[in-house]
């Protein structure tokens, strides 16, 4: 595990592997990279909007809870992103199929589940 997040900051250990592709897929694939950067920093900056501008819920720390778990998931979209675009770049450089993921769809579980939740906490806070 070490060793793959050394690589991610090594770019002669990229390059030193397979053959140098057609540079219009590695840009291509660092544009996927920089679109989940902007979604971690999106739930980064909800996170933060959370904590700053959302009044005191009747649900004790819900507000907090709300921010912390967008910061933590924003964090882990950022950290996801690098290794996705290094393991995609390694792929492509090798000529080999490109590794498979479940980490968007398991985002957009845990987006939607979200926003349910917090239906939930707007409609009792509306009842209260």
């Amino acid at each position: 595990m070490w060793q793959r997040i050394r690589n991610w900051f090594d770019p002669r250990e990229l390059r030193s592997v397979g053959s140098t592709p057609d540079y219009r897929f590695s840009l291509a694939n660092e544009r996927t990279f920089l679109a989940w950067l902007r979604t971690g920093l999106a739930l980064v900056a909800g996170g933060l909007a959370a904590a700053q501008f959302l009044p005191t819920m009747s649900l004790v720390h819900l507000r907090e809870a709300i921010a912390v778990a967008l910061l933590l998931l924003g964090g882990a979209v950022a950290v996801r992103a690098v290794d996705h675009w290094a393991r995609i770049e390694r792929a492509i450089r090798l000529g080999r199929e490109l590794p498979t993921s479940r980490f968007p769809a398991v985002l957009a579980l845990i987006v939607g589940l979200g926003a349910l939740l917090l239906v939930v906490a707007v409609l009792a806070g509306a009842v209260n």
